[in-house]
């Protein structure tokens, strides 16, 4: 139903432009780009892996680039309510809780990019055991009151789509499992293969990257499931910017090539092929999705 209902809202936004968000655009053009990326890691290690795009950035736009790694998602949020960044690669969830926090006010925000993996804006969250715990099934969480790793609560594939995963099994929060929110993904994988959370939820990219680097051994964690498809991590821009330069990052994004070294440069952090159009109406799906597990 979740993948019926996103190809549903894929299918009214397909062949929209981007022309009908142009009303909107103002007169801000600092010479300075504010650029915010997910706390997802270690903000060292995704300032260092960004190197590539803030390079790309300056080039393209002609502009400084200043990369920012805000404490926890609810600060970036925040951040960019209140106009201090210009673009920002938000999660789903944290997207629309934006966009609704921003609602009626004097800054609003558009998404415009999203990653593209094997010719899909899609991905998935994967709820993991810890190899020791026994757990195989979500089926044999029920009842058992143990606890179940998050990472940030604004988060879409460490928290909303890991427990609506979990509860269209009929597992609750509060009677079949107790819940600790870690901040990030990394931190739900590596306490889950210690042991300190049983059972944990995070992105299935991020999941695999992380046992890719060997930070996490595939021995000792057993993946009990997958989410459903959800839309990818969309680029957000503020919309008072100047046309001109919002025209500029979007061909900066779109044009971007996997094989090339500049493509290669910017895409291989995000283990992407490229970056496709988005729109708003993509994420109605993650709205639905947050309804239901609030």
């Amino acid at each position: 139903m979740i993948r019926r209902t996103f190809l549903s809202a894929m299918a009214a936004a397909a062949g929209l432009v981007f022309g009908a968000n142009a009303a909107l655009a103002g007169d801000h053009n600092p010479d300075k780009l504010k650029v915010a990326l997910l706390p997802d890691e270690n903000a060292a290690t995704v300032i260092q892996d960004n190197q590539g795009l803030k390079s790309y950035l300056e080039d393209k736009l002609g502009k400084s680039i200043e990369l920012i790694v805000t404490t926890d998602y609810s600060s970036m949020i925040e951040a960019m309510r209140f106009g201090r960044i210009d673009i920002a690669y938000f999660g789903p969830a944290s997207y629309t809780i934006a966009k609704e926090k921003m609602a009626g006010g004097d800054l609003d925000i558009e998404p415009f990019a999203a990653r593209v993996k094997g010719g899909s804006t899609t991905y998935q969250s994967v709820i993991i055991a810890n190899a020791e715990s026994g757990f195989e099934t979500l089926e044999e969480i029920k009842g058992t009151g143990i606890e179940v790793a998050f990472g940030d609560q604004a988060s879409t594939s460490s928290h909303f789509a890991p427990k609506y995963t979990m509860q269209l099994a009929g597992l609750k929060h509060g009677e079949d499992y107790k819940q600790n929110f870690l901040g990030a993904h990394d931190a739900v994988a590596i306490n889950v293969q210690r042991g300190n959370a049983q059972v944990g939820g995070l992105s299935r990219p991020i999941f695999e990257s992380l046992i890719e680097k060997g930070k996490i051994d595939a021995d000792k964690v057993n993946v009990l499931t997958y989410s459903a498809d959800i839309p990818q991590y969309p680029w957000v821009m503020r919309t008072d910017l100047q046309e001109n330069l919002r025209a500029k990052l979007r061909t900066a994004f779109y044009s971007l090539e996997k094989g090339t070294p500049e493509g290669d440069a910017v895409l291989k952090p995000f283990k992407s092929d490229g970056f496709a159009e988005i729109a708003d109406k993509d994420y109605d799906i993650i709205r639905d999705i947050r309804a239901n597990v609030q």
